[in-house]
């Protein structure tokens, strides 16, 4: 958990790794949902879902309404785009990485072949 108001990388990671959140998120990209339509799948109580809930409020992934006593749900894609970006840029440094290994490779092969290039 972080201190921060900010949600990390790390918040949004770990909100990610449950397969429970995930559905959660799943079901909110339809729109909007109470806490008791989200729960109403899962084989787990009330208080667990809503543990889970919590966990994805902190990582700003979802966010909260209130009408009357109803507590509304949202999907708050921000701390995803977040997150893509930066698989992205590992992506790109891990290809570009790639991409010189297999030069070196291929020039290597070359040259034990007798080419030259």
């Amino acid at each position: 958990m972080t201190t921060t108001l900010e949600p990390t990388l790390d918040d949004t990671l770990i909100a990610l790794a449950d397969p429970t959140r995930r559905a959660i998120l799943q079901r909110l990209k339809r729109g909007e949902a109470r806490v008791t339509d989200l729960a109403q799948p899962f084989a787990m109580s009330l208080n667990a879902v809503s543990k889970h809930i919590r966990l994805l409020e902190r990582a700003r992934l979802v966010q909260r309404r209130r009408a009357g006593k109803e507590h509304l749900l949202s999907l708050d894609p921000g701390a995803l785009d977040a997150a893509a970006a930066w698989i992205e840029a590992q992506r790109a440094d891990w290809t570009a990485r790639l991409d010189v290994l297999d030069a070196i490779f291929l020039a290597e092969n070359d040259q034990a072949d007798g080419f030259s290039r």
